[in-house]
């Protein structure tokens, strides 16, 4: 049975810190064991809590003992860490590519959003393959050649990590992306990716026919927005005719956001459902041997699938320590107080930050929502029955296994698709808008964007629960684009009755509260 943990007001720092402090990570990715030197990322973070503030995750304390080795020699971290020490004292913990690709997905985002400024201010004159090259140092990152590169994401206090050499070699995006890591693959995508239909979006360079081309498609759109922009041509609002941001379309796509989100769900998702934690492949993410060490690296090859499926959720090693403001507002703290921030270590991604926020967008409604103790309880507790297991497990603890991972997955599903509900509210609020003082096309494109974006995570969990009909419904509800304001009243009308249905399909599928959903306009909702 699953127990559950809590957060805990106190802990007992200092000897935590003396603790993580001489221990050593051993990092790797990807069923390979590397052991950078570069900007300290083999320094383990102290990874325990010092958190002064109570939240609502879970009644049941464990004592972080399971499935560990000797603690008396080793003094195990308590249950409120994601850490794992074998007999040599050492972290067996390790997933460097996973934050590596985390951080490539945040840069790339801030650097579309960097090129209006860097056009505008006359430092930037792009021709054509300029900006696709651009992007692509970020998408087809080149680990050799780029490693003393810059870390374009800061953090205060600042990063330990400063360039991309803390994640090695071979770390790109475009080779983790659904369809392209296609071994573990439960469809075809490059005949069966689902999702998008108006090929406009590609007139300019890829294709929707697959994700690697829907990400080459956005990629030629901001490229043509850049060079148009650079040589005075700029989209209009179809209703102002004011002139737009360089990422923002004015079929109302915002570019950035598309990407972005995007990325989350066809490459951090995909890898983490379809790949890391799935049994349908011998050798391959639950199936993958348990029988001693991989190589020379401190841990199984079951234990690594399981972690490198951990740091696509994103969440930093004492997640469960967080309150839900810290990891949305904020989404790190220097819990070893050395000043930096371990990207390693002490930094929240992705998935881990969308459950946060949707646990306090319920709580301001009144209704409790656990999706980050239901995650943090799923991998610490499979973690630790892995780890627990000297050997093969039986096919009893492989089921028990495939319960923890289906919670995990289940529960990284649901933080998404609560996300697409409620930028479905915040779409249907700035559709309210039109015609008044408070009407914003940008706003408009930056919702509808995000809420397209995450609806394509279903389509990587061949457990999801949404069916492959409510799949196609709910995009074709959300469209290939969000109505124009320039519409007339029926289309504008259908379109949000449409929205009020794609709400309802999900809280219907994901067992969302109704105090969720909203009103008709989004308003009192998630």
């Amino acid at each position: 049975m699953m127990q559950t943990i809590v957060r805990k007001e106190t802990m007992k720092k200092a000897s935590l810190i003396l603790m993580f402090g001489a221990l050593l990570v051993a990092c790797g990715d990807d069923s390979e064991s590397t052991n950078n030197a570069n900007n300290g990322e083999n320094n383990v973070s102290n990874n325990d809590s010092n958190n002064d503030t109570t939240t609502n995750n879970g009644t049941t304390t464990n004592n972080g003992t399971a499935g560990t080795n000797n603690p008396a020699v080793c003094n195990q971290p308590e249950a409120s860490v994601y850490m794992f020490l074998n007999d040599d004292c050492q972290d067996t913990v390790a997933y460097t590519g996973q934050v590596g690709r985390q951080v490539l997905v945040k840069d790339l985002s801030s650097y579309i959003l960097s090129l209006e400024a860097q056009v505008d201010g006359g430092n930037f004159f792009p021709e054509e393959g300029d900006v696709v090259g651009a992007l692509d140092f970020y998408f087809r990152f080149d680990g050799d050649a780029s490693a003393e590169e810059m870390i374009r994401m800061s953090a205060d206090p600042e990063l330990l990590q400063t360039t991309y050499g803390f994640m090695g070699g071979g770390k790109d995006l475009v080779s983790k992306l659904a369809g392209n890591d296609s071994s573990t693959d439960h469809k075809d995508w490059s005949t069966e990716f689902e999702g998008w239909e108006d090929a406009t979006l590609a007139q300019y360079g890829g294709s929707i026919d697959t994700p690697e081309g829907m990400v080459q498609a956005i990629f030629a759109q901001v490229e043509k927005a850049a060079i148009d922009r650079a040589n005075g041509t700029f989209a209009l609002d179809p209703v102002t005719g004011a002139e737009l941001p360089l990422h923002v379309t004015a079929e109302g796509w915002d570019l950035q956001q598309l990407v972005e989100k995007f990325l989350h769900s066809s490459l951090s998702f995909s890898q983490g459902a379809d790949d890391y934690l799935d049994d349908d492949v011998e050798g391959k993410g639950l199936l993958a041997s348990n029988d001693g060490p991989d190589g020379d690296s401190p841990y199984t090859p079951l234990a690594h699938q399981w972690d490198e499926g951990f740091g696509y959720f994103g969440a930093a090693r004492n997640y469960i320590d967080y309150t839900d403001d810290e990891i949305a507002q904020t989404g790190y703290r220097d819990t070893n107080e050395d000043g930096k921030i371990d990207l390693l270590t002490e930094y929240n991604f992705g998935a881990s930050t969308n459950a946060a926020k949707r646990d306090r967008g319920a709580a301001a409604l009144g209704v409790t929502v656990d999706l980050t103790g239901d995650a943090w309880n799923a991998f610490r507790q499979g973690r630790a029955l892995i780890a627990s297991v000297e050997g093969p497990l039986t096919e009893a603890q492989l089921d028990e296994l495939r319960g923890y991972r289906d919670q995990a997955v289940l529960t990284w599903e649901k933080a998404y698709m609560a996300t697409v509900l409620h930028y479905i509210n915040d779409t249907l609020s700035e559709i309210s808008k039109f015609g008044s003082d408070d009407y914003n096309f940008v706003t408009y494109a930056k919702v509808w964007g995000e809420a397209k974006g995450f609806a394509f995570t279903p389509l990587y969990n061949r457990n999801s629960p949404l069916s492959e009909e409510d799949y196609a419904e709910l995009h074709r509800l959300l469209g290939d684009r969000p109505v124009s304001p320039a519409a007339d009243t029926a289309e504008i009308d259908a379109y949000q009755e449409g929205l009020r249905t794609a709400r309802q399909i999900l809280a219907d599928t994901y067992d969302f509260d109704q105090a969720l959903i909203g009103g008709d306009n989004g308003e009192d909702g998630w």
